[in-house]
């Protein structure tokens, strides 16, 4: 059981990040083949090849534009060259403008494929499927690596070129006759963008623009002939129409071997060349604002980032929405900065306090009770005049100074026998010291005469 499970996960796990949105075409196809796979071509389609002058079983080449989304199906005519038979709009593609690196990158390939019988598909999970070849040898001798890049229906792609159901039924039949009329393979050619003067000089400052310089030997070559090139692998690069000399031939990553080429090729392709010149320096010099570029590939960096975010979501990671890029290589959601900032902002927010510790804090806090001063007239009790006494005037009240000194306590002394000048000069003394405190208000009127005046004086300053 156990057994059974963990291989159960690994086909899943494989499905994930093979191409084609996961499809491992030869390891696990439908059981039934059903008529799709044997629908004959339309009848208005065949009309349009007759009169091209191409049968239903002639050979047929395809050509794959990444950023036109278009697919051309071109077909040899009676003279021998081939003249393009149908167009069709590309449903969806993966990846990004340039060529696939390695298995994951989501990258749908680019460069020169070959297609033969056994990798036609008619049991496809995706409608109709055939294997379009990668990786051929230029991509092995240069380590990239890959498996089940398809054409396909289903309208779904993780890598591959998928049309509609409809339009893969006919491509499917077309190269299903071509097989049938004896043709043992055909040739798929996938360029990023047409290969033209004006699409060349927007992508001139790419990383890419060698790799897609040296496609356009072979784009120019079947331009000039409308005959699919004959293409070969020396030196980890492309060559075309070269005729290696007697007893070589070509390896992959070795140097080239001694060619030559067809004298009326090279003079046909001289001139072509001469022309696309002219024709990129005017696009370089041009006034008009150009087409912006699409996005493309990083290279290999970038695609071993996609490739480390397909594994991940293909083990159920939280993976970003979007496939990473060198400019947002962030692959996992957990990644994210949003969640450290909250924490900060939280971590300096204070516990409220118990209701009961809060008011022992406030007791604790509250300032001291200050002691009431003592009223004035506690200090200088009020004695009142004998009524014999006249009213004496108030004296003018003495600075500050004096007031302390008249508030500091007198020694004691012996008393002495009181005559009647000493009882008048106490009684006046006594006054005095009565309405002394007063000195301390500013702008207060005149002192009324008299011992009554003087008390409601007192009373109304201290109260009492």
């Amino acid at each position: 059981m156990k057994t059974s499970i963990a291989s159960a996960v690994l086909l899943v796990a494989g499905l994930a990040l093979a191409g084609c949105n996961g499809t491992l075409e030869e390891i696990a196809p439908t059981t039934t083949a059903g008529p799709k796979a044997t629908k004959p071509l339309p009848e208005q389609l065949v009309q349009s090849m007759r009169a091209k002058g191409m049968s239903t079983t002639a050979p047929i080449m395809l050509r794959i534009f990444k950023e036109e989304a278009t697919l051309e199906v071109w077909k040899q005519k009676s003279s021998g060259r081939y003249d393009l038979a149908i167009s069709y709009d590309i449903c969806k593609w993966s990846g990004r403008l340039g060529p696939k690196f390695t298995e994951g990158d989501r990258q749908a390939p680019e460069g020169f494929y070959s297609v033969r019988p056994h990798q036609m598909n008619p049991q496809s999970s995706y409608h109709l499927a055939f294997n379009i070849g990668f990786p051929n040898s230029y991509d092995r001798a240069n380590g990239r690596t890959g498996q089940h890049l398809m054409v396909h229906g289903a309208c779904s792609s993780a890598g591959c070129y998928s049309m509609t159901d409809g339009q893969i039924e006919q491509i499917y039949a077309l190269a299903r006759d071509a097989f049938a009329g004896g043709q043992t393979e055909f040739q798929i050619q996938a360029f990023p963008f047409r290969m033209t003067a004006a699409n060349m000089a927007r992508y001139k400052e790419d990383r890419n623009y060698a790799f897609w310089t040296m496609l356009k030997e072979g784009y120019d070559h079947f331009e000039i002939t409308k005959v699919p090139p004959k293409v070969d692998v020396c030196e980890k690069r492309y060559v075309f129409n070269q005729m290696a000399a007697d007893g070589s031939t070509f390896s992959p990553s070795a140097a080239c071997p001694a060619t030559t080429q067809p004298q009326s090729l090279q003079v046909a392709y001289k001139s072509y060349q001469n022309t696309y010149d002219a024709a990129f320096k005017a696009a370089n010099g041009t006034f008009k604002k150009p087409t912006a570029p699409a996005p493309t590939i990083a290279g290999l960096e970038e695609a071993a980032l996609v490739a480390d975010w397909s594994r991940r979501r293909a083990r159920g990671e939280r993976v970003m929405r979007e496939p990473p890029t060198l400019a947002k290589p962030e692959i996992l959601v957990a990644e994210k900065p949003a969640p450290q900032v909250l924490e900060t902002t939280v971590a300096v927010v204070p516990t409220p306090a118990p209701a009961a510790q809060q008011a022992a804090q406030q007791q604790a806090v509250a300032p001291q009770a200050v002691p009431s001063k003592p009223s004035m007239l506690s200090l200088f009790p009020f004695r009142r005049a004998p009524a014999d006494t006249q009213p004496v005037d108030v004296a003018p009240m003495p600075d500050a100074p004096a007031i302390a000194t008249a508030a500091a306590p007198a020694a004691p002394q012996t008393p002495a026998p009181q005559t009647a000048a000493t009882q008048t000069a106490q009684t006046q003394a006594g006054a005095e010291a009565e309405v002394m405190p007063a000195a301390a208000v500013t702008n207060s009127p005149p002192p009324e005469t008299g011992g009554l005046g003087l008390r409601k004086r007192l009373t109304g300053l201290f109260g009492g």
